[in-house]
């Protein structure tokens, strides 16, 4: 004993002190290298940021310019702004045109004495007087463009400009704006005016509200916001908004997405990890002799903890959450506690698309990312499979809290890298509050668990903080199901409408799609959105589907169409006797079987069970075709296409809707048109709205179209009467000869 307490100074000193040197100097320097990558990587994040901004803002100024020709470079428009008895024709096409269907804030017409005819704004007529209070900023862009009337420019005004125009930001009434200001002008030249019989279009598009939210959202612009002021917070950056002059109007600030302190963070444990287990291996040396009574120590401490926290996050489990709300509660005196209730959204698909251990990973990676955000202060804990809660003492107004929400739910918008896989899962919150919503533990969860339950209901991806209504709302969603039940039952109730599929090559009626209709006797028209969910839930979506698809099947066995498409539920799909069901409907009504199409959602082919595969396999036996409705929009990829075993891709409505808007959807449309082809099956899109829309799909050889531009779901006598007057065969798209159409 005594020559081992003699050797260990010379040890220390010697060997260990030697070693530990080294391997912290190596760290360290590792760790510089680390940490200046990091910075360089960050910066170059921003001013690409930076350069994005001023892109988008370059071509909004430039968009509602070109909005505007698409109603002033028209002959109609000249005739009826200068007719007294034009004031609702005026308003849908210049003034409701411009602010419903492109977003401009606000629109006035002025004559040719620079007199205020008409304002718009909201889709609808305001009053005149209101442009009193910009005349003074907009008067001279219009006294501008008027002398660019006078004195055209000899080159004309390029291949995508129809007239000339003046284009300005500006501050109006204390807010940032575009101001763009275009003739009434003829489009055919048989209308001549002089300068100043010339009336004015005036467009205003604020920067301040919508189009911040559009720009974070779209570009994931984490806190964007305008300042008059350069009022900058920790971690915030800015872009100066300056006019063509060059005078500086205010800021657009906003933290910026900085990806080498989100690597640093996330290689941050691994590196730490090693370090320690460096320090680990050279303490063994030094603790052989007490390893026993270290090994014993640590499994009390292990066992202590484990009793009160989650196995797989490390976080406090249901009961320490209890205890610890209980005690919070009891001494909080005067103050205030919040209780925060949280819930991944789509976290079942991930499980069953990509397995549980994928689904663990992703706990544990959507727990890391709340530990960075959530204050010391609070204590959180994990109470389900993907439930969460959060003590929050003593946190002030209720705007503390909408703001903690926000952040929580931003952070996880940002995809999870899981093997390789980009998982895009959100998160819904209740929050409940003591003393005002009780200030009981079990009482205050129910609410925030009753909020959370609003939050999904109006959306999921939100937040909401308890309301006395809510427990009212819950109950109007119980009448509402109460309600559901008796409208199956109910032989008026629900309904089936058509909706036409034209091809796309032909330009004719291929097929009608049928659509559940609830026309509820007090509360009118009831949205799909709202009760299909509900009669899943309720147990109600078997005999819906059933009743939907005998009547679709009965009314349409006479028409002049290929194909009847018919939506099912994964829940109906998930019946071992689903295929049987079908098959002695279908003989009963007498309808042939091919021409039954069944629309089902990439979900339905992640049934574990295997039901669903099984009854689709027997569905095609039988001659029925499949069809994968909304794809895209779920968890498959284009690669998935090689293991499906259906008929018909239907393209989702929202990358129809992103042709023009989004830089990617016209080539992933393309891409999923030319694989479905190469694996033999047929196309279908979606939501097409324009004429521009459709020629593009055509183009690329999308066999189907399905649309509002086509037309919108009809009664049965009326795709009854459509079909007598077209003969099925007509083309019924619109013409390329309507003007308007093309100004649209």
């Amino acid at each position: 004993m005594t020559d081992t307490a003699s050797t260990s100074p010379k040890f220390l000193f010697r060997t260990i002190l030697p070693i530990f040197s080294i391997a912290i100097a190596v760290c360290f320097a590792v760790f510089a290298l680390l940490a200046w990558s990091s910075r360089m990587t960050d910066q170059i994040a921003v001013e690409r940021q930076e350069r994005l901004l001023a892109l988008v803002l370059s071509q909004a100024q430039f968009s509602v310019a070109h909005d505007q020709e698409s109603a002033t470079v028209w002959d109609d428009a000249i005739r009826h702004v200068k007719s007294p008895d034009s004031a609702e024709w005026l308003n849908n096409n210049l003034g409701g045109w411009m602010t419903t269907y492109f977003g401009h804030d606000v629109v006035y017409v002025l004559d040719g004495k620079a007199n205020v005819l008409h304002a718009f704004a909201d889709g609808k007529q305001i009053d005149r007087a209101a442009y009193d209070s910009v005349e003074a900023s907009v008067a001279p862009l219009a006294s501008k463009l008027r002398q660019s009337l006078r004195h055209p420019d000899p080159d004309g005004y390029g291949d995508r400009v129809l007239s000339a125009g003046a284009s300005e930001i500006l501050t109006l009434d204390g807010r940032p704006a575009i101001v763009s200001v275009k003739p009434i002008v003829s489009d055919s030249g048989n209308i001549s005016q002089t300068v100043d019989e010339t009336y004015l279009h005036v467009s205003v598009r604020y920067l301040d509200k919508s189009f911040i939210e559009d720009l974070a959202r779209d570009y994931l612009f984490a806190g964007l916001r305008y300042s008059p002021q350069d009022t900058l917070q920790a971690g915030e950056y800015n872009y100066p908004l300056r006019s063509t002059t060059g005078h500086t109007i205010g800021y657009f600030i906003w933290q910026p997405y900085r990806p080498g302190s989100t690597v640093m963070t996330q290689i941050g444990p691994a590196f730490v990890g090693i370090v320690l287990f460096m320090l680990c291996i050279m303490a063994v040396l030094l603790g052989v002799l007490r390893l026993r009574s270290a090994k014993l120590r640590d499994s009390e401490v292990r066992m202590k903890f484990l009793a009160l926290h989650d196995s797989m996050t490390g976080l406090p489990n249901r009961a320490h959450f209890n205890d610890k709300l209980d005690k919070t509660l009891s001494t909080i005196g005067n103050a205030s506690v919040a209780v925060l209730y949280l819930d991944l959204d789509r976290f079942k698909q991930v499980n069953d698309t990509l397995g549980h251990p994928v689904g663990d990973e992703l706990i544990r990676q959507f727990t890391k990312r709340l530990k960075d955000i959530i204050d010391h202060k609070t204590f959180m804990a994990r109470v389900g499979g993907d439930e969460f809660t959060i003590i929050v003492p003593n946190f002030g107004p209720v705007s503390v809290l909408e703001a903690l929400c926000e952040q929580i739910i931003t952070v996880v918008r940002y995809p999870f890298d899981i093997d390789g896989n980009h998982i895009f899962i959100g998160v819904s919150i209740g929050v409940a509050t003591a003393p005002l919503d009780g200030t009981g533990g079990d009482e205050l969860v129910r609410k925030a668990d009753i909020a959370l339950y609003h939050a999904k209901t109006t959306g999921r991806g939100r937040f909401a903080v308890f309301g006395k209504e809510m427990d009212a709302m819950l109950q109007q969603r119980r009448a509402l199901e109460r309600d559901l039940r008796n409208a199956v039952k109910s032989e008026t109730q629900i309904k089936v409408e058509y909706q036409p599929l034209y091809s796309a090559e032909e330009q004719r009626i291929t097929g009608v799609e049928a659509l559940l209709r609830w026309q509820h006797p007090e509360r009118g028209w009831i949205s799909p959105e709202v009760f299909i969910p509900i009669a899943e839930e309720a147990g109600l979506i078997e005999a819906l589907g059933e009743r939907a698809m005998r009547q679709a099947c009965s009314e349409s066995r006479s028409w002049p169409v290929q194909t009847l498409a018919v939506n099912v539920s994964a829940v109906e799909l998930r019946n071992p006797a689903y295929a049987m069901k079908v098959a002695k409907l279908l003989l009963a009504i007498g309808m042939d079987p091919r021409r039954l199409e069944l629309e089902i959602t990439e979900s339905t082919l992640t049934d574990s069970a295997g039901h669903c595969e099984h009854n689709i396999r027997a569905l095609r036996a039988l001659g029925v075709t499949i069809a994968i409705d909304d794809f895209g929009t779920g968890f498959s990829s284009l690669g998935r296409l090689q293991q499906l075993e259906v008929d018909r891709i239907k393209i989702d409505r929202s990358f129809v809707q992103g042709f023009g808007r989004s830089a990617n959807d016209e080539d992933i449309v393309k891409a999923i048109v030319n694989l479905a082809h190469a694996k033999g099956l047929r196309t279908t899109a979606e939501g097409v709205e324009t004429i521009e829309q459709s020629d593009y799909l055509r183009q690329i050889g999308c066999d189907d179209l399905q649309g509002f531009l086509l037309s919108r779901p009809m009664s049965p006598v009326g795709i009854e009467r459509l079909l007598r007057v077209s003969g099925s065969l007509d083309p019924l798209f619109p013409t390329p000869n309507d003007k308007r159409a093309e100004n649209q």
